[in-house]
């Protein structure tokens, strides 16, 4: 190893030192590292889920018969509803606009009758359309109920239920289809790529309001000596989070986790690269660590929570949009992640999100190189 070479590892290793000694007497670092994902892992764990466990709706009998009550019944034993009854419709209006059901149930005055005639019977659904969502739930979860009680009915009077096509569902890697096994992967993602951001920029911004840049840059450090003596000990830091994070889902929240920490270490070791550079290239724009701060979350977080697919399908935003995303790399990560927590290792899935990730980080770490100022002007 030539002189020049022993002397650049030497100072790189100096700085790491400086690094972590600073992190140890400060820990503002430390509480950015652990503290921030666990308060976000358990505000997304406990505060986010699409999953309607319980259903309150409003049942309008309009002319009570033994039809009518047996329809009651089979909603009053399912477990995804709390059926409220009455005669009239008005009776459900305010509780509707007031938000304390979900749903109205119609079932006219001439049901009976249509079905002693052997003619249709339809009911009337009336959702909340200012909540999407819940609205088409409820649809579909009271839609399934309907053709549930109409095959008993014709079971119940002997006849033959004509079905040409018979779907059986079946949910691979999600059987319960619950939300949260979905949405906290995701959730890891937007974290460290805040976290990772935020450790970086703070750190250089915090050189700089304190003085101690001008004694730094007093060194024969270089740019890429510098750059490096940065990521690695808060790339260690970032690695402690993702532990953190994903020990907590799995204990805490029992997402499962099907892939291997190989896997899971190897894809977010390139994606914690892109969200440190990120932060360095932050740092060599501002010298304050408030300015730092708001735009580290601006520039990593926002669009991690917008445009990673965690939350909000991309497939459903207008192209413009859409092609945005592409270049997000959270997105990367959160399809890499839903896949080692949910399904396992798929190594095409795998291999394509870290190819992109380590092209975004050579790019964002090689231009940071380039932009930072080694001088006090």
């Amino acid at each position: 190893m030539s002189a020049d070479r022993r002397g650049r590892w030497r100072r790189i290793r100096g700085l790491v030192r400086k690094e972590m000694i600073q992190i140890w007497r400060d820990p503002s670092s430390l509480i950015v590292a652990f503290a921030h994902p666990l308060l976000l892992l358990f505000l997304f764990g406990f505060g986010l889920s699409f999953d309607a466990n319980v259903i309150h709706i409003g049942l309008v009998l309009e002319q009570p018969s033994p039809e009518t009550a047996w329809f009651e019944t089979a909603l009053s034993n399912s477990p995804y509803f709390d059926v409220k009854v009455a005669l009239d419709r008005r009776d459900f209006i305010d509780p509707l606009t007031a938000g304390d059901i979900e749903g109205i149930v119609v079932v006219p005055a001439d049901f009976a009758a249509r079905g002693e005639r052997g003619d249709t019977m339809p009911i009337q659904v009336i959702t909340d359309g200012s909540d999407p969502n819940t609205a088409s739930f409820v649809s579909g979860y009271l839609q399934g109920a309907w053709q549930v009680w109409q095959a008993q009915q014709m079971a119940r009077s002997g006849g033959e239920m004509v079905a040409p096509v018979v779907t059986v569902p079946r949910f691979w890697f999600n059987p319960e289809l619950k939300s949260r096994r979905a949405l906290l992967p995701g959730s890891i993602a937007q974290i460290l790529m805040m976290v990772g951001s935020l450790l970086t920029a703070l750190i250089v911004a915090r050189e700089w309001e304190r003085g101690t840049m001008e004694a730094l840059l007093a060194t024969p450090i270089g740019r890429l000596e510098f750059i490096a003596g940065k990521l690695i000990p808060n790339f260690m830091l970032g690695m402690g989070a993702m532990t953190v994070s994903v020990i907590l889902a799995v204990v805490v929240f029992d997402v499962p986790f099907r892939g291997s920490i190989l896997s899971l270490v190897g894809v977010t070791a390139v994606f914690l690269l892109v969200a440190l550079g990120l932060g360095l290239l932050v740092s060599s724009a501002v010298r304050t660590q408030f300015a730092a701060s708001q735009i580290a979350t601006l520039v990593s977080f926002l669009p991690s929570l917008f445009f990673s697919g965690a939350i909000f399908e991309i497939s459903a935003m207008p192209a413009i949009l859409r092609g945005f995303a592409a270049i997000v790399p959270a997105r990367y990560y959160v399809d890499s992640l839903q896949t080692i927590f949910l399904v396992g290792d798929i190594a095409p899935v795998l291999l394509r999100s870290a190819a992109v990730l380590a092209v975004i980080a050579t790019a964002i770490i090689a231009f940071t190189i380039r932009k930072t100022r080694m001088r006090l002007d």
